[in-house]
């Protein structure tokens, strides 16, 4: 299996090089070069399988021979060692978690599994990988989880200063060794622009090795798709209809759903759920698509005004504004809607989502109004502890896992600079 650039499709590399350069030389985004659906065998019988079977099987349809067999399903199987329950809220109305895996959030997926990925290619290269990653929260705790300790690779993460909760900065600050932290004055599309410009800079790359685990990089999208899979196999679907609701930041989880759904998955509609950075939702309505700088909420890993696979989603629909519409529908709330959406579920439910979780449910909950004939999903991404300052003010009682209390006894270590490229590739090239 090879992977194009969605700049240029004539443009090709292997696996190895898409995953550990990240971006195309053209600064495109790899794609796998097809597709295609899995065989009727798969689907006859995905529902009796487990679900490290089916991503193994997944895993292999979409990589081809990139990857030994043994190699690849020892990296499968090592990196979801977790479950995936679908809880069912309502008749209608299902929560998938996403959160049991270590560091209490759906990034697990990608970043283990690409971890594993990388260190299989560079066990024996010369030069240390530099891992470069800028997070709006959770995807760098999962990135550090999933990369620590691991041999001939150090991280970089980059998080926008006093943007993300007390115990997400814990999970980015308290690793030492191969993970370094870094607190950018700014925004996250700050730290998004400053690792973008990292891989487009022939200095850099020519000094060190550098790739990226945000979900620019193709290795963190793939394994995303596996869990909508898990999602339908626990379903109880009769001949009903399926919308999936999908909280929404940089939109690697959604065109991972539309990966799923392109290897043959009954996934119906898909629902782009945001808070008030909504330019996809804004594009889904008027067509034209206006990046803006985002806007802090209590749902912070959402806070994207310039989403990075925005171009995958164009390059699976040939930006045909009437093909994505017809599949996908777009909602955006604000942060009172969601406190009130959590107080909501908790009473009606009794169940706990999270920030995120609660818009993904506000968006499934209102699409569903008008359809009976309807089944309704919506990831629940992140563990409700994560965001207890959020959550306090609106329920009485949150249960915090014991592994994000022992967070509170370690020490920080994070380097703070400006949002200024060159004061970034300076500290860099001085590690």
């Amino acid at each position: 299996m090879q992977f194009y650039s969605t700049r240029n499709k004539k443009l090709k590399v292997e696996l190895k090089e898409a995953v550990l350069n990240s971006l195309a030389p053209d600064g495109g985004l790899f794609m796998p070069e097809s597709l295609d659906k899995l065989s009727d065998s798969f689907f006859a019988n995905f529902k009796n399988r487990r679900f490290q079977e089916n991503a193994f099987l997944i895993a292999k349809h979409l990589l081809g021979d990139s990857l030994e067999d043994q190699a690849l399903e020892k990296i499968v199987y090592d990196a979801f060692n977790f479950d995936v329950p679908l809880i069912q809220l309502s008749d209608q109305i299902y929560s998938l978690e996403l959160w049991h895996g270590p560091s209490l959030a759906f990034k697990d997926f990608g970043a283990r599994f690409m971890s594993r990925l990388i260190a299989h290619f560079v066990k024996h290269q010369d030069q240390k990988q530099t891992i470069l990653v800028a997070t709006s929260g959770d995807t760098g705790g999962a990135v550090a989880s999933g990369f620590a300790g691991i041999d001939n690779v150090e991280v970089v993460i980059l998080y926008p200063k006093d943007k993300v909760s007390p115990l997400q900065e814990l999970q980015l600050t308290t690793w030492g060794g191969n993970i370094k932290a870094i607190e950018i004055d700014g925004v996250f599309d700050d730290c998004q622009t400053i690792v973008k410009r990292a891989f487009l800079d022939e200095e850099l790359n020519r000094l060190k090795n550098l790739s990226s685990a945000n979900s620019i990089n193709i290795a963190r999208l793939i394994p995303q798709s596996f869990y909508y899979f898990e999602a339908i196999k626990q379903l109880d679907k009769g001949d009903e209809k399926v919308a999936i609701s999908v909280p929404s930041g940089n939109f690697g989880n959604l065109c991972a759903g539309l990966i799923a759904r392109k290897l043959g998955l009954s996934i119906d509609y898909f629902i782009a759920a945001t808070n008030i950075n909504k330019v996809v939702p804004e594009y889904l309505s008027s067509s034209i698509y206006k990046p803006k700088t985002s806007q802090s909420t209590i749902s912070n890993a959402m806070d994207v005004g310039n989403p990075s696979n925005f171009e995958r989603l164009m390059d699976m629909y040939n930006s045909d504004h009437s093909l994505i519409t017809q599949d996908i529908y777009g909602y955006h709330y604000t942060d009172d809607q969601t406190k009130e959406a959590l107080s909501a579920i908790s009473r009606k439910y009794n169940y706990t989502a999270d920030p995120h979780g609660a818009v993904g449910f506000l968006a499934i909950n209102e699409f569903l109004l008008d359809r009976r004939d309807c089944q309704g999903i919506f990831l629940e991404t992140a563990h409700p502890a994560k965001f207890l300052p959020v959550m306090e003010t609106v329920l009485d009682q949150v249960s915090v896992p014991d592994s994000l209390r022992r967070l509170e006894y370690l020490e920080m270590s994070k380097q703070s600079l400006n949002n200024n490229y060159n004061e970034f590739k300076d500290w860099l090239l001085g590690q």
